[in-house]
């Protein structure tokens, strides 16, 4: 007697809305991804998270710019496989087939950035996905030049803002996410340039800046510091600040949305979920956010000394690690979250998409870093922790005077968590240590928290 066939089920719950392709129709992505070919996927442009499927077999591929989940359900008549941006989609998905007795956030899975997955659903068991790299910049390709360098990077930032431009409505307003920083500062003046290439005027432009209420008065915020960019670059029209009070930044929110608990996103993500929320409130209907997320991964632009996993020749000899982490095939991958930025883009698309908005980040885009993975930054640094810190801002400068004519304020690094209300306000909102968020996230995500948020919604 023969056995019954094996019926596979996929649920994709993505919405391709929430793609942004560039140049690329939906069309021809889908076709790429179906192929199998990661040649084929690493020519789509923009962020993407995308799956196709032809009978048992499931490709699926992401950028860094949109998170990608997925979990396999087994059913006696065969696996069903879950897709969904979020943790909470997908267990959303299984109560709804009343298999959410299968559900532990442990058990969902997030597609890596850069790889084409395959998965085979056959049953009983279901082998493990296949990885192949469509996204695989090569180091050192660039002269030891900072204009050289800086000009290529602000070239590319100016063009995929052009690009993205052409996908979203000619009078649409459009807001950046904007701290006075070096990474928002060039986003903002690279969206000027290229409205002003259309012969559009940057009065659609809105530099959004989040005040803490109880501090705003003090001269070391981003409130301050983007006043002052914004008036040495001729453009004091754009500021628009988003006043909030203290007792509305709730670091708790940010773990429900980001679906994470590593304290540094968490915290970024607080302020972002303010920033969005203070947005929405005064524009119902704004649609459009620009941020300068992926910067600091680029340039590799973090304190070494913070994290004792790091030395300077990690980071410099590790490719796209910043982005990356350590890569899938390293023990210390996490199968719940990728590496990197790859897993900590949420704290700026959550905050975002959970609002309403669609946000765009530009300098999380392969081509953008692709550019800043060909600087020879050993050469350029010689081993200095120093000269490293530095080396995003001479290049980033440097290439904004090239390209645009504008001298760009070249502002010393600090975290949106810091610079919104300052030293006081950041001690008085967070936890100190990092267990509390820990056990805040396992809560949170027990199936009992998630039903009630789920029926409060």
């Amino acid at each position: 007697m023969n056995a019954p066939p094996v019926i596979e089920r996929i649920v994709n719950l993505l919405d391709p809305n929430g793609d942004i392709l560039l140049g690329t129709s939906r069309e021809d992505a889908e076709a790429a991804i179906r192929s199998g070919d990661a040649e084929a996927v690493g020519k789509i442009r923009g962020q993407f998270a995308i799956l196709q499927s032809e009978g048992k077999t499931v490709h699926m591929a992401r950028s860094i710019g949109r998170p990608m989940r997925y979990f396999l359900a087994k059913r006696a008549a065969g696996p069903c496989l879950i897709v969904a941006e979020r943790i909470d989609e997908i267990f959303e998905q299984l109560r709804t087939e009343g298999l959410e007795d299968q559900f532990h956030p442990s058990y969902t899975r997030m597609v890596p950035a850069h790889h084409l997955m395959k998965l085979q659903l056959t049953g009983c068991p279901d082998p493990n996905p296949t990885l192949h790299r469509f996204f695989d910049p090569k180091s050192n390709t660039l002269p030891a030049s900072v204009e050289a360098i800086g000009t290529r990077y602000i070239e590319t930032l100016v063009r995929v803002c052009s690009d993205w431009l052409d996908t979203i409505p000619s009078d649409a307003p459009i807001g950046v996410m904007f701290s006075g920083g070096i990474d928002s500062g060039a986003v903002l003046i690279s969206m000027i340039h290229a409205l002003k290439e259309r012969g559009q005027t940057p009065q659609r432009l809105k530099a959004f800046v989040l005040s803490v209420q109880e501090n705003a008065a003090s001269t070391e915020t981003d409130f301050a510091q983007a006043s002052e960019f914004l008036s040495a670059i001729g453009m004091p029209m754009l500021l628009e600040v988003i006043s909030v009070p203290k007792e509305q930044i709730d670091w708790r929110s940010a773990i429900e949305a980001t679906e994470d608990y590593k304290p540094l996103d968490i915290q970024s993500a607080t302020m972002g979920l303010a920033l969005c929320r203070g947005i929405r409130q005064r524009y119902p209907d704004w649609k459009y956010l620009v941020d300068g997320d992926g910067g600091d991964e680029n340039f590799k632009d973090y304190p070494i000394e913070e994290n004792p996993e790091l030395t300077i020749r990690s980071v410099l000899n590790n490719q796209m690690l910043y982005q990356e982490g350590w890569g899938v095939d390293a023990v210390k991958h996490s199968l719940v979250y990728s590496g990197g930025q790859s897993r900590g883009h949420v704290r700026t698309s959550a905050p975002a998409r959970q609002l309403g908005f669609l946000g765009f980040s530009p300098m999380a885009l392969p081509e953008l870093i692709e550019v800043a993975e060909g600087t020879p930054f050993i050469e350029m640094t010689d081993w200095s922790h120093e000269k490293l810190y530095d080396l995003k801002g001479q290049i980033v400068g440097a290439g904004v005077e090239a390209v645009t004519g504008i001298k760009m304020p070249i502002n010393p690094k600090r975290r949106f968590q810091h610079g919104a209300g300052g030293a006081d306000t950041f001690e008085a909102l967070f936890p100190t240590h990092e267990m509390e968020y820990r056990q805040y996230f396992s809560d949170a995500f027990s199936t009992g928290k998630l039903s009630e948020r789920i029926a409060s919604k």
